[in-house]
C-alpha cells in the first residue's frame, strides 16, 4: 500500500513522540518494516475454531522429542519441541497452541523467555522483539501430554490403547500432545524422535532415519520432509510390529499393528498396494515418501488419514472386505486431498471429504462392490439418492462449504461434507465433462501440493481448467441453502427439507 508524504510524516512524528523517554534528542528505535512490535493474535480466526493456530509467524519445521519412560500405555509422557518459524510481523510476544498438562521452560533463540498459560494458549514473551521476515527458534522443554481413553464419544487426541498410545489429532487435538501452531493453514516439516523402553516399537510419519540405543531405551527417529499439518501427526508407541511390504514403484509400504493381532490384521491391509496404483492412475504420483496402515485395538468410530500412515481400528478391520476396502481407499485418497493439499479453513473440509468420498465410491464401482457397499447398482443411482437428500442435508448441517452448528467433531464432519461434497464434484463433472474434470483433479493436487488453498481457489482453478466461468455454478453448489438443478438430469428431484434424512453412516474422516 502506498501512502502520501503527509501521512507518512504524521506517523513518523507520532512514533517518535511515543518512544521519547525524557531526554531531548532521544532517537526512536528503528524497527524492521517501520512498525512497532505487537503481539501475534491468539488464533487465526477460523470460523469454526477461532483460537486454533496463531498469528504473527509461519512455522517452517518442528523437531519433536517425546519420552515414554515405561511399558505402560497410561504412563505420563513428556517431551521437548523446537520450532523453527519466520515472523510475519514485528512480534513482541506470540502464542503456541497447547492444552497439555504442564510446561517446564521456554527458550527463544537460545535465551530464556517468560511464558504463561491461558486456556489452550501458551503465551510466550521473548527477551527481544522478533523482527518481521526473520527466522527464529522457540524451544519448549519438559511439556507433559494429556492422554485420553479412546471411545466413540471422545475419539480424538493422544489416545491410549491396550497396546500403547497413538495420535488421532484431527481436527483440534494435536496440541493436547505437543505445543504447535495447530491449524492446517500452517504446514511444516517434522523430525520426530520417540524414546521408549527396549521391546516397544515407535513409529511416526515419514521415513525412518534410524534407532539409537541408550541403556534400556531406544530412540527412533523419523523425518517427514513434506509439509504436514499438525492435525495429521502420528506417533504410535507400544507393543506393535512393523510389517514391510514390497514397494509400489518408488513408494515403500509399511503397516503397523498390535503384535498379538498381527496374524489376523496384516493380511487385510495388503490391498493398499493395488490401491496406491489405482489412485496414481487417477490423480498422479503419490505425494509422500512412503505409505501404510496403522491398526489399533480401540473403538474410534472412524478411520483417519494421518499423513503417510492411515489410522484404523479393529472394529473396521472386522468388517467385510466390500466395506473395508472402499474405506481404505477413502483414507488413501486423503493423502492427496486433505494431506498434501490441506484446507485453508475448517469450513473448506469438503475439499478433503468430498474428494475422498468421490474416490471411495469410484473405487467401489470399478472393483464391483458398489451394490453391496451402498445398495445402488451404479454411480448415477447412488448420486441420485444423495441428490434427493440434498435440501435435508443443507437444512440440518449447513451448506457443503459452510458447515453449521458447533465445532464438535461430528458437526464439522457431517454427511453433507462427505456425500454432499462428492455430489458437488459429480455435478461439476456433469457440467464440464469427464476429460476436463480429470484434468482439474490432477491440476488441483499438482498446483497446491504442500499448500492450503480455499474453496475460492478451487472455483478459480476449475474455471481456468474448464475454460468456463464456474463461479456462480460452484458457489450455488458449495454455499447455497437449496440444492441446485443437476446438469444432465432434469428429472432428478429433491425431497423437501421437512422430511427426515437418513444419512449413510460415516466410517472415514
Amino acid at each position: 500500500m502506498r501512502t502520501s508524504i503527509g501521512s507518512r510524516l504524521s506517523v513518523l512524528v507520532a512514533s517518535t513522540a511515543a518512544f521519547m523517554v525524557g531526554a531531548v534528542g532521544t532517537v526512536a528505535p528503528a524497527y524492521a518494516g517501520g512498525a512497532a512490535p505487537t503481539p501475534g493474535s491468539a488464533g487465526l480466526g477460523d470460523r469454526l475454531y477461532p483460537l486454533l493456530g496463531n498469528g504473527g509467524y509461519d512455522v517452517q519445521d518442528y523437531a519433536l522429542r517425546v519420552r515414554y519412560p515405561k511399558k505402560d500405555p497410561k504412563q505420563t509422557v513428556t517431551g521437548d519441541v523446537t520450532i523453527t518459524a519466520v515472523a510475519t510481523q514485528n512480534l513482541s510476544r506470540f502464542d503456541l497452541d497447547f492444552g497439555g498438562k504442564s510446561v517446564g521452560s521456554v527458550r527463544v533463540n537460545g535465551r530464556s523467555a517468560t511464558f504463561s498459560r491461558s486456556g489452550d494458549e501458551l503465551v510466550i514473551t521473548p527477551r527481544h522483539y522478533l523482527a518481521k521476515g526473520k527466522r527464529f527458534w522457540v524451544t519448549v522443554n519438559g511439556f507433559t501430554a494429556k492422554p485420553i481413553e479412546a471411545n466413540a464419544d471422545s475419539p480424538a487426541g493422544f489416545v491410549t490403547t491396550p497396546d500403547g498410545t497413538i495420535m488421532a489429532g484431527q481436527p483440534d487435538q494435536s496440541h493436547q500432545f505437543f505445543p504447535s501452531n495447530d491449524h492446517p493453514r500452517d504446514l511444516a516439516t517434522y523430525t520426530i524422535s520417540l524414546t521408549a523402553p527396549v521391546g516397544w516399537t515407535a513409529v511416526a510419519n515419514g521415513r525412518h532415519l534410524g534407532d539409537r540405543r541408550n541403556g534400556g531405551f531406544v530412540t527412533s527417529v523419523y523425518r517427514e520432509s513434506r509439509p504436514m499439518a499438525s492435525e495429521l501427526i502420528q506417533a504410535a508407541v507400544g507393543d506393535f510390529v512393523v510389517h514391510e511390504r514390497p514397494a509400489v514403484g518408488r513408494v515403500p509400504i509399511r503397516d503397523v499393528v498390535p503384535r498379538r493381532l498381527a496374524d489376523t490384521l496384516l493380511p487385510k491391509a495388503d490391498v493398499e498396494r493395488s490401491q496406491v496404483k489405482w489412485m496414481e492412475s487417477k490423480v498422479g504420483r503419490y505425494p509422500f515418501e512412503n505409505y501404510g496402515s496403522l491398526v489399533i485395538d480401540a473403538d474410534l468410530g472412524f478411520a483417519l488419514e494421518t499423513q503417510s500412515l492411515s489410522l484404523y481400528d479393529t472394529g473396521l478391520f472386522a468388517a467385510p472386505k466390500f466395506v473395508l476396502d472402499p474405506v481404505m481407499n477413502h483414507e488413501l485418497a486423503h493423502q492427496w486431498f486433505g494431506d498434501s493439499v490441506a484446507p485453508w479453513s475448517w469450513s473448506d473440509v469438503w475439499q478433503n471429504e468430498g474428494h475422498a468420498t468421490w474416490y471411495e465410491m469410484l473405487y467401489a464401482d470399478e472393483t464391483g462392490v458398489l451394490k453391496q457397499y451402498t445398495g445402488s447398482a451404479t454411480l448415477d443411482d447412488y448420486y441420485k439418492r444423495v441428490y434427493a437428500r440434498g435440501d435435508q442435508y443443507r437444512q440440518k448441517y449447513g451448506p457443503v462449504a459452510r458447515p453449521a452448528g458447533s465445532a464438535s467433531v461430528w458437526d464439522v464432519f457431517n454427511p453433507n461434507v462427505y456425500d454432499g461434497g462428492a455430489l458437488a464434484l459429480y455435478a461439476l463433472r456433469q457440467k464440464i465433462g469427464a476429460t476436463k474434470f480429470q484434468l482439474l483433479e490432477r491440476a488441483w493436487v499438482s498446483k497446491y501440493r504442500g499448500k492450503s488453498p480455499s474453496s475460492a481457489d478451487f472455483i478459480r482453478l476449475a474455471s481456468r481448467v474448464s475454460g468456463q466461468d464456474l463461479h456462480a455454478f460452484l458457489t450455488d453448489w458449495l454455499y447455497g441453502t437449496t440444492t441446485p438443478p443437476m446438469p444432465g438430469h432434469p428429472d432428478w428431484k429433491v425431497t423437501p427439507a421437512t422430511a427426515s434424512a437418513a444419512p449413510r453412516a460415516l466410517a472415514g474422516r
